[in-house]
């Protein structure tokens, strides 16, 4: 057996017996999380919601850190086992915070669900001079991950899932200039770089830390309907990319393709519950299965081999220390 899934030994289907139609129900269906704690970025709007929401009513202790905590409340309200805590993915010291207000409670956690995420946003740096959507989708989980591990390893066995996206098909990461210093910005480029290191993140994660009883997983949720991902998307850009008509109708193509979005987050449950995924690690799935790889030069199912590359995985986590200012000792 494969120990790693380096340029994609282990990416293979499981047989998990679900598709692309099922959804959180389907998947969480006889599987009680009792005694289990999880933490959810994203947790209070769109697919992270419905993430939270089921794995708190299967019985785990759902922690749901948002900027918005007035909002989460509502949105979270009558959902059993659920926390609120503040934190902003663009600010690394409230990151930190997170972290280690969580590690104070000396609780292990089981599950850590990287769901938050921004796509189609103009050109905004943090405070450090990193392009936004690599901030939000991907260094802050790399941080959130790091200052969490003592509590993942605390588990003995614990998943981390790192909700990506068939768009990291748009690109793959440029280690020479990830910040766009020197090139235009092109907003579906920065996003399919930023969910491309999602991508070798969770491969290199996994290598490192299933000896500790960390596995890993990054994972694409479909394209899913009634969400907030695209509340900063200009109509242009939507025609542009022929999902809507002159009028800003979805075409009825488009429409047809679109999931629910329990379908949606149906995926990032199952890679955080699932039995079969108990052996395999560092995988990339999507409806609700073990991906393929990606062999079209077009958009298309499956995974790209330059993110489940070793040299890459492992250059992008020196990158990562580096850009965050974190040394990440997996021991």
């Amino acid at each position: 057996m494969e120990s790693n899934n380096y340029q994609g030994a282990m990416q293979n289907p499981v047989g998990s017996g679900f598709n692309a139609q099922s959804t959180t129900n389907d998947v969480i269906k006889g599987i009680d999380l009792t005694g289990k704690i999880a933490i959810v970025t994203g947790g209070n709007t769109g697919i992270g919601l419905e993430t939270a929401k089921t794995l708190a009513f299967a019985g785990a202790t759902v922690i749901v850190p948002a900027r918005d905590i007035e909002k989460a409340k509502k949105n979270l309200q009558n959902v059993p086992n659920i926390e609120l805590a503040e934190m902003d993915l663009m600010n690394p010291d409230s990151i930190d915070a997170f972290a280690q207000k969580f590690l104070q409670s000396e609780r292990p956690l089981h599950l850590l669900i990287n769901n938050a995420g921004i796509m189609w946003v103009p050109f905004r740096r943090d405070n450090r001079g990193i392009e936004s959507q690599l901030a939000t989708n991907y260094l802050a989980q790399f941080q959130l991950t790091a200052r969490l591990w003592p509590a993942l390893k605390k588990a003995n066995s614990a998943r981390v899932i790192n909700v990506s996206s068939q768009g990291h098909q748009f690109a793959p990461f440029n280690f020479d200039d990830p910040n766009f210093l020197h090139r235009e910005y092109e907003t579906l480029q920065a996003y399919g770089q930023s969910k491309t290191a999602c991508n070798l993140f969770a491969l290199e994660l996994d290598t490192r830390g299933k000896e500790f009883g960390v596995r890993s997983y990054s994972l694409h949720p479909g394209s899913i309907n009634g969400t907030e991902l695209g509340r900063e998307a200009s109509l242009e850009l939507f025609q542009k990319m022929g999902f809507c008509d002159a009028n800003g109708a979805i075409l009825p193509e488009i429409l047809a393709n679109l999931k629910t979005i329990p379908q949606g987050a149906a995926t990032t449950v199952w890679c955080a519950t699932n039995a079969l995924l108990d052996a395999v690690g560092g995988v990339y799935c999507e409806d609700v299965e073990v991906a393929p790889i990606a062999t079209e030069t077009s958009m298309s199912s499956g995974v790209k081999l330059y993110s489940l590359d070793e040299d890459n995985a492992k250059r992008l986590w020196l990158l990562s220390e580096k850009m965050s200012g974190i040394t990440f000792k997996v021991s």
